[in-house]
């Protein structure tokens, strides 16, 4: 059986798994900044605007974890990062962090060592194509040409669902989101494949987004999140209990706008704890007590995040569908800050 270059890039980046050290909250406090690696641009996700600052859902990530240890949601270097270089990128020690709509696997977590700290969305793998195909399912696309990205779980779940029902497809095998685009709009291939969040991102920058269509098969699960090396607990820690706190804090209607007056005390023990005003959570993680206030006012709660970036109001238009709160019928969840 010919080697794929996903599992190629898995004996690269478990090797290189082994150099990076641990102590990364001390690397980041002494340099001051935190290394954040990035999609290369998915627009909603992770992408530079007009003037150069990066902006998204998962760039959210990367800015309430820099607020949190750092103080400053600005101190973050962005790395962009393909399918295939992104684990190399975090192996080697290049980035500290990866937030790059990733989905958590088993070789991923075991064999690659990294620490997958929580799903920030809960995705699966689509198809788009263009409405003049005249095609209604992803079962009618037997013999289709598929751009699809190199190094992904993608690539893999296209292959599994062709076989199962029994079609075949020509890859068209592409680097970047970017270059999908482009190749997809150039007619290079008949149908665009990856998570469905990305392929509403990619539809939403079409000069005739009307003219394209996401069917309505999803061929996977893809819990995307951010993560950081084994070896680092502390540094697990502090990345995972930021993300929670913006989750909670969506629970408990704690947002940007009011965090500050919050902190001050409610007589919810729960909302307490998580902003500092009662006992010591931040010394358990290395940080102080305000490190989870700083984070939540740097970028707003989870549902904040979401309404700005990827929501139903943007051009990108995603329904909190799973990503709702457990309390709304989602997926959303956290353990309790105590």
């Amino acid at each position: 059986m010919k080697k794929s270059a996903f599992l190629g890039t898995l004996a690269a980046t478990t090797v290189l798994a082994g150099f990076a050290s641990a102590a990364t909250l001390d690397d980041v406090k002494a340099r001051g900044e935190l290394i954040c690696g990035v999609n290369t641009g998915l627009v909603g996700f992770a992408a530079p605007d007009a003037n150069g600052n990066w902006q998204g859902f998962d760039v959210a990530v990367c800015k309430a974890v820099a607020a949190a240890v750092l103080g400053d949601a600005s101190k973050v270097k962005y790395v962009p990062t393909t399918g295939e270089t992104r684990f190399t990128a975090l192996a080697s020690g290049e980035i500290d962090l990866l937030s790059r709509n990733t989905t958590w696997t088993f070789s991923r977590d075991t064999d690659l060592k990294f620490t997958f700290v929580g799903v920030n969305y809960y995705d699966g793998q689509g198809f788009m194509v263009r409405k003049d195909l005249g095609v209604s399912s992803a079962k009618e696309l037997d013999g289709a040409t598929v751009c699809i990205q190199t190094g992904t779980t993608t690539e893999l779940n296209l292959a599994d669902f062709f076989k199962v029902n029994n079609m075949t497809y020509q890859p068209v095998p592409i680097n970047t989101n970017a270059e999908g685009e482009q190749q997809y709009l150039a007619g290079a291939c008949d149908a665009y494949t990856t998570d469905a969040s990305g392929l509403a991102a990619t539809r939403a920058v079409f000069a005739d987004p009307e003219n394209h269509i996401i069917l309505p098969e999803i061929i996977s699960k893809e819990p995307l999140g951010p993560l950081v090396r084994h070896g680092d607990d502390q540094w697990a820690d502090i990345v995972r209990w930021t993300l929670n706190a913006l989750i909670a804090a969506e629970e408990y209607g704690v947002t940007s706008a009011n965090v500050e007056e919050l902190s001050k005390g409610t007589n919810n023990p729960e909302i307490n704890r998580m902003l500092g005003t009662e006992g010591d959570l931040g010394t358990m993680i290395g940080l102080d007590k305000d490190w989870a206030k700083r984070a939540i006012a740097a970028t707003g709660n989870y549902g904040e995040v979401f309404a700005a970036s990827i929501g139903e109001s943007t051009p990108i238009g995603l329904a909190r569908g799973l990503n709702a709160q457990w309390t709304q019928g989602g997926l959303l969840y956290t353990p309790p800050f105590r």
